[in-house]
């Protein structure tokens, strides 16, 4: 059985995509079909390689019961657009860098917006919590719990 490989990008891949990640990761787990999907995450700059993800979105994440176990790669077009299904970037930025990266009309038709999928909620982006305080990891988490519930059920029908 062919998987579905979803990569998650965002800027430093120290955030937000490996956060979306973790979660996209456990919405399958708790629904039995893990072994149906490939999750990783990358990040559009080099900033951060080879770190964990941010210690205070583990913090916010480990009480959800999310584990960022991933580490920080910068994202490869050559390898990744030939290996992914589906490029998932964080906010406008990340997919216009990402656009730019493209090789042709295929690689373009694999990108799109994590918000894309959002149900509850009508943020055009998840923002960066980087520079922010408890409340913006909180949100960027609220954000992709439901935009990956919506991601899912996209790929389901």
């Amino acid at each position: 059985m062919k998987k579905t490989k979803i990569l998650f990008v965002c800027l430093g891949n120290i955030c937000r995509s490996p956060s979306a990640e973790a979660v996209f990761k456990k919405i399958i787990k708790d629904k039995g079909v893990e072994e149906l999907f490939e999750v990783d995450s990358a990040g559009t700059y080099a900033y951060h390689a080879g770190e964990p993800a941010d210690a205070r979105m583990r913090k916010h994440a480990e009480k959800r019961a999310y584990q960022l176990t991933s580490i920080s790669r910068p994202f490869h077009p050559p390898v990744d657009f030939d290996k992914f299904d589906m490029i998932v970037a964080m906010d406008k930025d990340n997919l216009r860098e990402l656009r730019q990266m493209a090789r042709h009309a295929e690689d373009e038709k694999k990108l799109c917006m994590m918000t894309d999928f959002s149900r509850a909620f009508s943020y055009d982006h998840i923002p960066d919590p980087y520079y922010g305080g408890d409340a913006g990891f909180e949100l960027v988490l609220d954000l992709l719990e439901d935009a990956g519930e919506g991601l899912y059920r996209s790929l389901k029908n």
